[in-house]
């Protein structure tokens, strides 16, 4: 019969073809095994069904690092956001002299007072804000004219505010996207002018520091499996993969530095944010899938038995008879291998080690 090698490898292990070649058991002869000379002495049946190549790493539920937002309006802060409130469009971040410094939309920050006569993106930025709000009477454009002045006007009277029509420096902060209030950085009856509040974004995500070597794992748009510390799971999506890679000094078992480990971060984020709404910050676990091969016939790897000349077989049972059967492998996950072959069915019995 043909010469074999019966694969041994632990029922966790994700190997790959070129890995299985560890033997415990050999058979030699010319011919396969047929008939009730040889029987298989434990079986397991060959089953139909999803395969999928994944890694379960360690993640961090987060409302992102902390930045700090600062004023430039002069005078008294007078009111202050709770912490743990989201800010938004048309929003009052805080007070200062009673008056509202107010949120916007937009990427550019406030850098000089503005009035009639001033043009530049940031004109268009705050115009497009003051459209937004319902504001109207004058063009979206790069230009702040006597219409814009009047549309200002009205805006601030209808925050009770003073109405100058200008804009003063610190009178607006432009923020990219919504934010969370992380903490103050001033107290009520601080000066205007100086770091104000510390913010984080308004939702929370996953961060995970995955090893450069298995970035392969991570795709954006991919979809992921979260679980809680409580053991809770719920559905994400890889929203970001950090094109830098970091290094930082690994520890040996000594606490002593060792070789530096790359990684990339991995933003993954929440499909149901009410669902984490009480955790301020929680270690997770991610279930990052890479490959998936859909409705293929897998054996344990265990089934597997290296030939002498190459490839591999699976002994066959069907009662009293065992036939070795070459098969062609595909993917490994989880201890068990994608396999064809002539014979080869769903429900089939193969041997495996006892």
């Amino acid at each position: 019969m043909r010469s074999v090698k019966r694969i041994l490898l632990p029922a966790g292990a994700v190997v790959a073809a070129a890995a299985v070649a560890v033997a415990a058991t050999a058979f030699d002869g010319d011919e396969a095994p047929a008939g009730g000379d040889e029987t298989a002495g434990a079986t397991a049946e060959v089953v139909r069904r999803d395969l999928a190549r994944s890694e379960e790493v360690d993640g961090t539920l987060s409302y992102g690092e902390v930045q700090t937002m600062t004023g430039a309006l002069p005078g008294t802060i007078t009111w202050l956001p709770e912490v743990g409130s989201t800010i938004g469009a048309g929003d009052a971040v805080w007070n200062v002299d009673d008056r509202p410094v107010t949120a916007m939309d937009g990427v550019l920050p406030m850098w000089r007072p503005m009035g009639a006569g001033t043009e530049g993106a940031d004109v268009a930025q705050l115009e497009e804000n003051l459209s937004a709000l319902g504001y109207g009477g004058f063009t979206v454009d790069d230009e702040y004219t006597g219409a814009t002045a009047e549309a200002v006007e009205q805006w601030q009277e209808d925050l009770g505010a003073p109405g100058t029509g200008t804009v003063a420096l610190g009178e607006v902060v432009f923020l990219p996207s919504a934010v969370r209030v992380a903490g103050h950085a001033a107290d009520v009856g601080s000066a205007g002018k100086g770091p104000v509040l510390g913010y984080t974004g308004h939702e929370q995500h996953v961060t995970v520091d995955l090893e450069a070597a298995k970035q392969d794992l991570a795709v954006e748009g991919q979809a992921v499996t979260v679980t809680l510390p409580d053991g809770t799971e719920l559905g994400g999506e890889v929203a970001e993969v950090s094109a830098t890679v970091a290094s930082a000094p690994a520890e040996d078992g000594g606490g002593q530095e060792d070789e530096a480990e790359s990684t990339v971060e991995v933003t993954v984020a929440v499909d149901d944010p009410e669902a984490v709404a009480g955790l301020e910050s929680a270690p997770v676990k991610v279930e990052l899938v890479a490959e998936t091969r859909e409705d293929v016939l897998v054996v344990p790897v265990e089934a597997l038995l290296a030939l002498r000349e190459g490839g591999y077989a699976v002994e066959l049972v069907e009662g009293d008879s065992v036939e070795l059967v070459p098969v062609e492998t595909g993917m490994f996950a989880g201890g068990l291998v994608e396999v064809s072959g002539e014979g080869l069915a769903e429900g089939a019995l193969v041997g495996v080690p006892e």
